[in-house]
């Protein structure tokens, strides 16, 4: 098992029971914790995103599962891991053929966002920007603050007939 410490990790999906997915997460760590898996389970991760609901009337962002049933895990696989994980509560299998775990490439990596790309983007405060991915899609506004080191900044942009500022990452927007 130790040749395969020697591997990168890699991102997997998990098919969980719906509504399960937070509990198969906390079980998943308690597990990694218990049977000092770090080595071997680097993330357990159920991604979230912010969306625009409407209730009575009202509009408000909320955070929604980006993919409901589905936790993801980055980690190095053996066979010995696939049981243990297999038989943790609220988990239904891998995704894969016959059930066996089949890697993210890196392509779905990036595009679902697992994994924090650094974008190297020349943004001010004052400058005009166009969101180009998530929610906000499509949406332009002025950047009212910066933030290089965690890749984000704070745009206003004009939502529901007044200006609202959003947090936004740097690979959501590119400037104008």
């Amino acid at each position: 098992m130790d040749d395969v410490l020697n591997e990168e990790p890699k991102w997997y999906v998990l098919h969980t029971f719906s509504g399960y997915e937070n509990m198969v997460q906390d079980n998943l760590y308690k597990t990694i914790e218990n049977n000092n898996l770090q080595d071997y389970i680097v993330e357990v991760k159920v991604p979230m995103e912010e969306a625009i609901e409407e209730k009575n009337g009202k509009k408000k962002v909320v955070e929604r599962k980006m993919f409901p049933c589905y936790v993801l895990l980055k980690m190095r696989y053996t066979d010995n891991l696939w049981h243990t994980i297999v038989n943790t509560r609220g988990v239904t299998g891998f995704v894969g053929p016959a059930g066996r775990p089949l890697p993210l490439t890196d392509d779905e990596v990036r595009k679902m966002r697992l994994e924090k790309i650094v974008v190297d983007l020349k943004v001010d405060v004052g400058n005009k920007v166009k969101v180009v991915s998530g929610p906000l899609e499509g949406f332009v506004g002025d950047v009212l603050s910066v933030d290089v080191d965690e890749q984000k900044c704070k745009v206003s942009v004009e939502m529901f007939g007044r200006q609202t500022p959003v947090d936004l990452d740097f690979v959501q927007i590119e400037v104008i």
